[in-house]
């Protein structure tokens, strides 16, 4: 299962997304918003880091203007590793090497095609558990 979230920056990009998940058969819970209308990132993203270290869902996608705020707030909950990537290659390396179990992004910085292909890719790509990233990971979560 994956969380998906947004504010209202990203509530467009956010649509885009869910038409991907339905058409790939994918299950994902959606923790808001849901409008244009101007809220508050911290309490979606949040709710959707949350719902990913509880082990409600296994990952998290979360959307903001920038991707930058709510990537913030994801990483301040115990256990997420919340990656914001605007390509393929920093969305792949991060599920390799830091097995990422979030990735956060900028509704105005990325275009919708280009997302698609970047939430792929994130999805897609397995955590290598080669001996160094995991030693990291254990540093990171010290």
């Amino acid at each position: 299962m994956l969380a998906i979230a947004c504010d209202h920056g990203g509530y467009g990009l956010k649509q885009e997304i869910l038409g991907y998940l339905d058409a790939h058969n994918i299950a994902y819970k959606d923790f808001g918003c849901d409008s244009t209308e101007a809220v508050d990132y911290p309490e979606y993203g949040r709710r959707a880091a949350m719902a990913v270290a509880n082990g409600e869902c296994d990952k998290g996608i979360i959307i903001c203007g920038t991707g930058i705020g709510i990537s913030i707030t994801a990483n301040k909950v115990p256990g997420i590793r919340c990656a914001l990537c605007h390509d393929c290659f920093s969305a792949a390396a991060t599920r390799e090497h830091n097995d990422a179990n979030m990735l956060a992004l900028g509704a105005r910085v990325i275009g919708a095609g280009h997302a698609l292909k970047v939430v792929e890719t994130f999805l897609n790509t397995p955590f290598s558990n080669d001996e160094r990233h995991i030693r990291r990971i254990e540093l990171i979560e010290k």
